[in-house]
C-alpha cells in the first residue's frame, strides 16, 4: 500500500485531532486535551498560522501526522519544535513515522534551523528507540516548566 507524505491542509484537521486524541489516551492524559478540530483549523490555517504539519495518507485517509512550529534559541538561533509525531496504532511498524520525521528534518534544513527539538516520555520505550535510531540526543536533567496564563 502506497503512503503519501504531504503538508497538511485545513481539511486534515479532523483526522489530525483524532490522532492527537489517540496520543492523549496513550499517555493517559485525555482529560487534559482542551482543543478541538476547529481550533486546529484556526491555529494552523487561519490569518496567523502558528504551526505546520505533515500528514501521512493511505487510501485518502490520514494515518499519521507530524505537527511542528518554528522557535528561537538564544544559543543556537532558528529552530523547529516537533510537537507531536503520531501514527495510528494499526499502521505502526511500517516506517511511516520515519517518513514523517524525516519530512520535518528536511523542512528544518530548508528553514535554516540549527536545531530540532521535541519531547518524549521516559516510559515510551518504542518512542525512545525510534529517536535513538537517528542518533538523537536525549537529555536528562532538564525540568519542563509551564503555566496557564488564564489561571494566573
Amino acid at each position: 500500500m502506497k503512503t503519501v507524505i504531504r503538508l497538511a491542509t485545513s481539511n486534515d484537521c479532523q483526522a489530525m485531532y483524532g490522532l492527537i486524541e489517540e496520543l492523549a489516551v496513550f499517555v493517559n492524559a485525555k482529560d487534559q486535551l482542551n482543543i478541538s478540530p476547529n481550533q486546529l483549523v484556526q491555529d494552523g490555517f487561519g490569518e496567523q498560522p502558528i504551526f505546520k504539519a505533515f500528514v501521512a495518507i493511505e487510501n485518502e485517509t490520514v494515518i499519521g501526522t507530524a505537527i511542528f512550529y518554528p522557535k528561537y534559541s538564544t544559543w543556537k538561533g532558528k529552530a523547529i519544535y516537533l510537537e507531536d509525531l503520531v501514527v495510528k496504532e494499526s499502521h505502526r511498524g511500517r516506517k511511516i513515522g520515519s517518513s514523517l520525521f524525516e519530512s520535518v528534518v528536511q523542512y528544518a534544513k530548508e528553514f535554516g534551523a540549527t536545531r530540532m527539538d521535541w519531547q518524549v516520555y521516559d516510559f515510551n520505550k518504542p518512542g525512545l528507540a525510534f529517536y535513538k535510531k537517528y542518533n538523537a540526543k536525549l537529555e536528562e536533567g532538564w525540568i519542563n516548566g509551564y503555566l496557564f496564563p488564564n489561571q494566573f
